[in-house]
């Protein structure tokens, strides 16, 4: 899973790219008009507080990082819900494998067995 600049985009098994989610973070996508926001008593310390110490010049700086960081976190949850979209569809077309306490033993035994023979040729490459 990727972006590009239609979007999220998933690259399917068949090698086809398909767009989830489509993000318009233009700036000809923002209305121009300006926002008032209150913050509340405690915000307005605290951003002062970064002021004094230099961290930010003015208040509106600390809502441009809030917003930021909010835009940040929410581009990570829409690639995360088009993820699981993708697994389950990955599951509804059977493609899942079932997980259960004995699938689980035998899988990290794979994984050790695999481990292990890597390993003795790492250690026999080096001889």
């Amino acid at each position: 899973m990727g972006r590009s600049e239609r979007g999220l985009v998933c690259d399917r098994s068949d090698g086809a790219e398909v767009v989830i989610a489509v993000l318009d973070t233009s700036p000809a996508s923002f209305n121009a008009e300006a926002m008032e926001v209150e913050l509340t008593a405690d915000q307005k310390a605290f951003a002062h507080q970064a002021i004094r110490m230099g961290r930010l010049q003015r208040e509106e700086e600390a809502v441009q990082e809030a917003l930021s960081l909010w835009e940040a976190r929410e581009r990570v949850r829409a690639e995360m819900l088009a993820s699981i979209d993708v697994a389950e569809a990955f599951l509804v077309r059977g493609e899942g494998r079932a997980i259960t306490e004995q699938s689980l033993r035998e899988l990290a035994g794979e994984v050790k067995q695999r481990g292990r023979a890597r390993l003795a040729a790492g250690q026999s490459a080096n001889k």
